[in-house]
Parts: C-alpha cells; structure tokens; sequence
C-alpha cells in the first residue's frame, strides 16, 4: 500500500466510527427521552383518577369529586401512616437483636394496630363517601373494584401472601401449595 492509500482508509474508517458513535447516541437520547415521557405526562405510575372513571364509567364531575376525595382520605390518614413507620423501625430492629425483647415487641404490635385500626375506620368512611357519588349501577362496580382492591386480586390475582382469592397459596416462583 502507498501513502495515500493507506490515508484514504484511515480516513474513511474514522469517518465511519464518527458516524456510528453519533447514531448511537442519537438511539440513546431518544431512548432516555421516550422512557422519562410517561413519567412527565403521567405525575404517577398508577392514575387512580382514570381508573376509577374508565371502570366506573364516571361523569366529569363524579371524577373530580372521587379525586378530591382521594386526596382528603391520604391527608386525613398520613399521619397514622407515618407514626406506623417508626413503629415497624423499631420492630425490625428489636427482630434482630440477639434476645428479643417481647414485651416491648407486644407493645410495638399493639401501637401499630391502633394507628392500623384508625387507618381501617377512615377507608371504611372514605369508600361510603365514594359510595354516595355513584348511581345504584355504579355502586356495583364499585363494591366489584374495591373487593378486588382489597383482595389485591387487581395485582396479579395473588394476594398479599402470594394466595389467589379462593385461598391458595403460591411460593415467589409461582409453584402452588
């Protein structure tokens, strides 16, 4: 090869390289930007908003008031939601201790049922408030969402110990018992 053969392909081959690199982070870029928009648009992973409107069939109004509501319910709540937090805090750590101290154990169970119990009668409120802005046919539905909700059958059709609603239980692998 002479010189400027040899400068030809060299050439050519950076120009090549300069190339890929740039659409490969062109891919990159848009792959980043595609994946945060969801994010952006949505403000939640879940809407709850659009939910309960697509499976209740709700008018403009009912979806303003049941958001509303939402949003009073988890204010109303959050307080014994975050006394709860450093109540099971204490719980993990008294788990760990070489002798764990059972009474102090109890007592922690004990607390956080209380703030548990409280959290209970609010949602039970709640659902009667949601319950008063459907129509008769609505409310059907809405029992139908809430008792799948509560089951956690909306989530996979497994419960929160991995059972599925008629009572059986699967492992983490899907191996039923």
């Amino acid at each position: 090869m002479n010189f400027f053969t040899s400068k030809r392909l060299i050439t050519s081959a950076f120009v090549v390289l300069i190339l890929l690199n740039a659409t490969l982070l062109t891919a990159l870029w848009l792959e980043q930007t595609h994946r945060l928009e969801p994010l952006l648009h949505a403000g939640h992973q879940f809407n709850h908003e659009s939910f309960f409107a697509k499976e209740l069939d709700l008018s403009e109004s009912q979806t303003i008031s049941f958001e509303k509501l939402r949003q009073e319910h988890f204010l109303k709540v959050r307080p014994e939601m975050e006394a709860i937090a450093p109540l099971k805090k204490q719980l993990v750590e008294e788990s760990f201790k070489d002798n764990p101290d059972t009474k102090k154990t109890d007592s922690l169970v004990t607390a956080i049922g209380l703030h548990q119990a409280a959290i209970e009668r609010e949602l039970l409120l709640h659902f009667h408030q949601l319950s008063k802005l459907c129509t008769p046919e609505q409310r059907g539905r809405l029992k139908t969402v809430l008792e799948n909700m509560s089951t956690r059958r909306m989530h996979g059709g497994k419960g929160r110990w991995g059972e599925h609603s008629h009572g059986v239980r699967e492992d983490w692998n899907g191996t039923k018992r």
